[in-house]
């Protein structure tokens, strides 16, 4: 085996992205070697590339890839146990301090988690490096690039719908934003029994693509009768859930007005715009909320590859194409353009 690999790498300083050559890096104590079969090129890579994304981690390179999975090929010394060398495994996203069990803060959920591709190198290369408790093995029969996308593309709308909204059978959801997490959001949704889902997006092919996966009805939310479409779908109750994959002011004060009594609006999409309540005091009257939600936990990668597992959930249709890893500025580039609008491209050494 050689000593060197090709890897994507973004200069957190200038900024410049490039697939460079670098050294095939060598597993710690408690870590694990893994060859990438597979990794996602996510929305989120391409803002770090583009700078609109700046999260902490200094200056520096980094290789860049959160979504990855592949085959141990190599253990560190200190490991003896959760690998062996041919597993087939998925990467958890980010991971935390090592220092769980002594935590004084115990806070639910551990806000000190590094993300994979951000504080340190990610996927988009030809080997990564694992600590030992990130590894989640995948089944013979799940393809890599699925069980690659699984832990954010999935896995984040997933904890939105489970954990922090608790979504129930036959209650009403609206999706805002059917892209790379709101396209598996409306799936999620029907796996949990939501009803209607209600997805609103102003392309056509997004509202098309989401009523392939599974909702009820795709509305444009600039139709000037967009209010009153959303009540006669709600038998006028307005939404239990209003789910937000966009991250968009404008979509946040509009999810609000047609939420109904106790309802919630969940805030998935990111922004650091402030948040705000038009009428604060019918917010109140009609018991309403708003729910913050922030990626994901490691169970629920773990749930997710088990259902994947079973078929309950199945993802194929997610994949939008594959690109060879030395071609990732060109994914890169066919994401920032939409070029077939792309649900995930995914990286392949």
């Amino acid at each position: 085996m050689s000593n060197t690999m090709i890897a994507g790498r973004l200069d957190l300083d200038s900024l410049s992205f490039a697939v460079e050559e670098v050294p095939i890096p060598e597993p710690a104590a408690d870590e694990v070697l893994v060859r990438v079969a597979a990794a996602g090129v996510c929305l989120s890579d391409l803002h770090l590339i583009d700078g609109t994304l700046r999260l902490p981690g200094g200056g520096g390179k980094v290789t860049l890839g959160h979504e990855v999975s592949g085959t141990v090929v190599a253990l560190g010394s200190g490991v003896s146990q959760g690998a062996v060398e041919g597993q087939r495994v998925t990467l958890q996203a980010g991971q935390t301090c090592g220092s769980c069990a002594s935590c004084q803060r115990r806070r639910p959920p551990c806000l000190d988690v590094r993300t994979r591709g951000v504080n340190y190198d990610g996927g988009w290369a030809e080997y990564a490096l694992a600590r030992v408790d990130t590894l989640v093995p995948i089944p013979d029969d799940l393809p890599f690039d699925q069980a690659a996308i699984i832990p954010d593309a999935v896995s984040t709308p997933y904890g939105a719908i489970v954990a922090t909204a608790q979504v129930r059978p036959a209650q009403s959801v609206g999706v805002w934003g059917v892209g790379g997490l709101g396209v598996h959001g409306v799936q999620v949704l029907r796996f949990c029994g939501a009803a209607p889902i209600i997805a609103i997006d102003p392309l056509p092919g997004a509202r098309e693509r989401a009523l392939r996966f599974g909702a009820d009805l795709a509305l444009d939310p600039t139709a000037e009768d967009f209010a009153e479409q959303v009540r006669a779908a709600t038998q006028g109750r307005g939404l239990d859930y209003a789910f937000d994959f966009a991250g968009v002011s404008a979509v946040r004060e509009q999810a609000a007005k047609v939420l109904g009594l106790g309802g919630a609006l969940v805030l998935v999409g990111l922004t650091d715009a402030p948040l705000s309540v038009a009428d604060g005091t019918r917010f109140s009257a009609r018991r309403q909320r708003m729910l913050g939600h922030y990626g994901s936990l490691p169970q629920h990668v773990e749930e997710l590859i088990a259902l994947a597992g079973h078929h309950r959930l199945d993802f194929s249709g997610s994949i939008s194409g594959h690109v060879k890893l030395a071609d990732a500025a060109d994914a890169v580039q066919q994401l920032a353009d939409k070029v077939g609008d792309p649900i995930r491209l995914v990286l392949v050494p």
